[in-house]
């Protein structure tokens, strides 16, 4: 008898009306939607998940856990496990381009999807080039010195500038659960295989993008968004990259909005 695969780790919060996923980003924890879970509350039930060695996750040796398609797998076994037949899915930065694409591959089971700014998700040809030279060295420097190479990436959340300090704490405090293995297979793995841009004119869900529009660097590729991805919708927000964390308020009214504006049960 084959072992069983492992689990993606996963909370279902308080709430009424539909489930709603939501997918954090790389370095990230189920802690960064504290800010909003209250909020939403009053229009769903919010079930946070942790990617593959972050958090509470789990740390597959087995790469295919870290494609695209390992983790859409992974998202329909939580949606048995729960019981619904379909929800609602948010993707934050890297977790956008997974949702995107389990929208893109699970019609039936999304009623509508959201997501925020992500480099990954909307990344052209050239991005994805220049990423493929640089990922591989970095993932092999984060495997041999493990937590002190993972510390001084950029993205890691003590560099944070614009959290509020409670969380800044908890991001940084679940930051010290990061696997080395999984970091790595997250930047040469998930990162380089996550651009939904062959996708992205078949889109057949209700999609909503919460901009965060002071990331200058994104504009181009939220532009290219509103172009090229049908049923989509933009809403913008006085924030940089970590919308939901940085203007919580107006993060929450967007998504409440959005999900009442579908006529879900």
């Amino acid at each position: 008898m084959s072992a069983e695969p492992p689990l993606l780790h996963f909370d279902i919060h308080p709430g009424v009306g539909p489930y709603l996923l939501l997918v954090h980003g790389f370095l990230s924890s189920r802690a960064q939607w504290q800010p909003n879970l209250e909020a939403l509350a009053s229009v769903c039930r919010p079930v946070t998940v942790e990617l593959w060695g972050h958090g509470r996750s789990p740390a597959p040796a087995d790469p295919s856990a870290y494609t695209p398609q390992g983790y859409i797998a992974g998202f329909e076994r939580i949606r048995r496990l729960i019981g619904t037949d379909a929800w609602f899915v948010c993707g934050y930065s890297l977790g956008a381009g997974l949702t995107i694409r389990y929208a893109h591959d699970h019609p039936q089971t999304v009623i509508a999807h959201t997501f925020t700014n992500s480099m990954s998700a909307f990344a052209d040809r050239a991005l994805q080039a220049q990423w493929s030279s640089t990922s591989p060295a970095i993932a092999e420097k984060i495997l041999t010195l493990g937590e002190q190479a993972i510390r001084k990436l950029a993205v890691h959340p003590r560099h944070a500038r614009s959290l509020m300090p409670a969380l800044k704490r908890a991001l940084v405090a679940d930051a010290d659960l990061l696997r080395p293995v999984a970091v790595a297979n997250t930047l040469t793995i998930t990162t380089l295989q996550s651009s939904i841009r062959p996708v992205a004119a078949h889109n057949p869900r209700p999609a909503l993008l919460i901009q965060g529009e002071k990331e200058r660097r994104f504009a181009d590729y939220a532009a290219w968004a509103r172009l090229n991805m049908p049923k989509l919708r933009v809403a913008q927000v006085d924030a940089g990259h970590g919308v939901n964390m940085e203007q919580p308020a107006d993060f929450n009214h967007a998504l409440s909005d959005f999900i009442q504006g579908q006529g879900a049960p």
